[in-house]
C-alpha cells in the first residue's frame, strides 16, 4: 500500500513529460495562434471559442498562456543546466586542497547572504536584459545550495573504502573520477537540476514582470501578468488568473517529479 503514493508520483511524472512534448511539438502552431490578433474579439470572456478568453487586442489568451509556458520551459531548463555546472565545477574545486575549499565555502556563504531579488535584477540589468540575460542571471544565483551538497558528497567519496583501496592499487586520478566519483554525483546533479528548475521558471516570470527579463514582445508568463494589471481593476479577471495558474501548475509539477526522483535515486530516501 506504501507504493501506491509514489506509483501515481511517477505516473503523473509521465504525464508531465507527454504534456511538455506535445507543448514542444506544437510551438510553431501555438506561436501563429498566439500571434494572431481580432480587434472584433477583444477582451472577450472565457467561452467555447477561447477557454481562456482574448486579451485587449483580440488574440486566445490560451495560446498565448501555452507559448508563455513553453518559454518558460526553455529558460528554466537552460539555467537550471548552467547552474549545476557550476556547482558542479565547485565542488570539484574545493576538493583541491583546504584553501581551495574555504574558498568555494566563503564564496557560497557570501552568495547566499546576498538579497536574492536584488541580485537577479542587478545581473540581468548589466547584462541588457532578453533571454541570455535571464538565463546567466538565474544560473549565477542558483547554484550556491546545490555547491553545499555536491562538495559535502565528494568529501565523503574521497574517503570512502573503495576510492582509496583505488589509490593503492595505482590507478590514476582520471580513472577514479570517472569510474567513482562521477557515477556517484550524477543523480545528485540531476536530482539538484531537476529541484532548480521549478525555481528558476518562477524567478524568470519575476524579473520579466518586473520589466529586467524577456522582452515585451514575446508571451512569457511574466509578460502576461504585467500586462492584466491594467485591466483587472475593470473586471477581466482572466487575463491573470489563467497565466498565474499554468505557471503554478507547472513549478509545482516539476517540484514534485524531483522530490520523486530524489527519492528514487536517494537510497535513504527510497527505504523510508
Amino acid at each position: 500500500m506504501r507504493g501506491n503514493p509514489r506509483l501515481g508520483l511517477a505516473l503523473g511524472a509521465l504525464a508531465l513529460l507527454a504534456a511538455l512534448v506535445a507543448l514542444l511539438i506544437a510551438q510553431p502552431s501555438l506561436a501563429e495562434r498566439a500571434a494572431a490578433s481580432d480587434f472584433q474579439a477583444r477582451l472577450l470572456a472565457p467561452g467555447g471559442e477561447h477557454w481562456f478568453g482574448t486579451d485587449v487586442l483580440g488574440r486566445d489568451l490560451l495560446a498565448r498562456t501555452l507559448q508563455g509556458l513553453t518559454l518558460s520551459l526553455w529558460v528554466g531548463a537552460a539555467a537550471a543546466l548552467l547552474g549545476s555546472l557550476i556547482a558542479l565545477g565547485l565542488a570539484a574545486l574545493a576538493c583541491l586542497g583546504p584553501r581551495a575549499d574555504v574558498g568555494v565555502g566563503l564564496l557560497v556563504d557570501s552568495v547566499l547572504g546576498l538579497p536574492h531579488l536584488i541580485l537577479l535584477i542587478l545581473i540581468a540589468f548589466a547584462l541588457g536584459g532578453g533571454t541570455q540575460a535571464v538565463i546567466i542571471a538565474v544560473a549565477l544565483t542558483h547554484w550556491p545550495s546545490l555547491t553545499r551538497v555536491l562538495r559535502a558528497e565528494l568529501l565523503q567519496l574521497r574517503q570512502a573504502d573503495y576510492v582509496r583501496l583505488s589509490r593503492r592499487f595505482g590507478k590514476s586520478r582520471g580513472y577514479i573520477i570517472r569510474h567513482h566519483l562521477l557515477p556517484a554525483l550524477l543523480p545528485h546533479c540531476l536530482v539538484g537540476g531537476l529541484l532548480l528548475f521549478p525555481h528558476a521558471i518562477l524567478h524568470e516570470a519575476a524579473l520579466t514582470f518586473l520589466g529586467f527579463g524577456l522582452s515585451p514582445g514575446q508571451p512569457a508568463i511574466g509578460v502576461l501578468l504585467a500586462e492584466s494589471l491594467r485591466y483587472l481593476s475593470a473586471g477581466y479577471w482572466w487575463l491573470g488568473v489563467f497565466p498565474g495558474l499554468g505557471l503554478l501548475l507547472l513549478v509545482l509539477a516539476f517540484d514534485r517529479l524531483g522530490n520523486a526522483l530524489r527519492r528514487l535515486l536517494t537510497p535513504r530516501e527510497a527505504q523510508q
